[in-house]
């Protein structure tokens, strides 16, 4: 064996944490954060990338803004939207406005797969 490929929601870490900090967390300052960054070219790609999906202006800032929030109402795995939602994410770990965790069992292990040598992976739908 020479790697270990495993998942982070409820594998490593709790997958209430996701539902119940992060999701919340992006839905709460993604219009904030996308007004502040919208000039920035990772931000701007993203809304390039709404705007191309759904017809609309990429100058609709607002708009755009409307539709990425139906977009978590609706649970959509939209790539633009996951993307800036792990932009949003880690201005939030960065900032300290909330910590992670890794279950204790699980971080024993990763140590000592890493102690083996063996490569460790992580194959997971999210961004952060």
């Amino acid at each position: 064996m020479r790697a270990i490929v495993t998942d982070i929601e409820g594998t490593t870490s709790s997958i209430s944490f996701v539902h119940e900090v992060l999701f919340p967390y992006a839905a709460k300052h993604l219009p904030d954060f996308v007004r502040q960054h919208a000039r920035d070219e990772a931000v701007r790609e993203q809304l390039q990338a709404v705007a191309d999906e759904t017809g609309q202006s990429p100058e609709d800032v607002e708009g755009l803004i409307e539709t990425l929030l139906g977009w978590i109402r609706e649970d959509r795995k939209a790539t633009p939207l996951k993307t800036l939602q792990g932009m949003i994410w880690k201005k939030g770990y960065t900032e300290g406005d909330y910590h992670g965790h890794v279950y204790p069992d699980a971080e024993r292990m990763l140590r000592t797969w890493h102690a083996r040598g063996l490569a460790l992976y992580v194959y997971s739908s999210g961004s952060v």
